[in-house]
């Protein structure tokens, strides 16, 4: 399995440059998991995950697929600081030819949330939600995690209550999780006024919009209202 893979053209380069720029400002030292067999690049992120056990708390998971030059068959989990500085050449590029489209990958490193894995199959759509909606849900979210945590508290004691509030169920009869609106909005996902579609499949949901997927299991605790 080569570590590689050829984009189709400038225009995707410039676009999957633009989907992980914004998942690297919601995680600063965050992973990119790139797998591809055939010619469809699967991109996945996690702005919020459990870095353990003990700490508990929600993993959600950020989604973008594009089509790719070629076949491919890889599945690698790297920094993306080190997909964004490879990219930067062929988006930033004012003589651009196919030859110069190559991704080559550093070598795989390891994160506990790379080894989860949502179903590919079995999605049914169970709803709708607006834009506007999840938009003010992301920000009352950021707002109650700024208000919950004070300037001295330790980062595990962070880590739980953020996980808490990110954990819980976005409205009293949903089970999409607060932090699928914060993963869309901060991923760009959203489109002003679009209805995005909720599927659902076992324990998992899934928030999918025109721009990309957002990929939790489902909240159990609905949120105080």
């Amino acid at each position: 399995m080569k570590n590689e893979f050829s984009l189709l053209d400038q225009e995707s380069a410039i676009d999957l440059q633009s989907f992980l720029t914004r998942a690297k400002k919601l995680d600063p030292d965050g992973l990119v998991r790139l797998r591809a067999f055939g010619n469809v690049l699967a991109c996945y992120v996690a702005p919020i995950f459990s870095g353990s056990i003990i700490e508990g708390g929600p993993t959600i998971l950020g989604l973008r697929t594009m089509q790719i030059d070629g076949d491919a068959e890889l599945d690698a989990l790297v920094p993306i600081a080190a997909v964004l500085d490879r990219l930067a050449n062929i988006a930033d590029n004012a003589r651009w030819r196919s030859r110069d489209a190559k991704v080559v990958l550093p070598d795989s490193v390891r994160s506990a949330w790379a080894g989860i894995s949502p179903p590919r199959a079995g999605w049914e759509q169970v709803g709708s939600v607006n834009e506007t909606l999840l938009t003010q849900i992301a920000k009352d979210g950021i707002q109650e995690v700024a208000d919950s945590l004070p300037t001295s508290v330790g980062g595990p004691i962070a880590a739980r209550i953020r996980g808490e509030i990110w954990g819980r169920a976005m409205t009293y009869d949903s089970s999409v999780p607060m932090g699928a609106a914060f993963v869309a909005a901060g991923l760009g996902f959203l489109t002003e006024n679009e209805e995005v579609g909720i599927f659902e499949t076992q324990s998992w949901i899934r928030l999918s919009s025109e721009h990309g997927h957002v990929v939790a299991r489902a909240a159990t605790t609905a949120q105080n209202l």
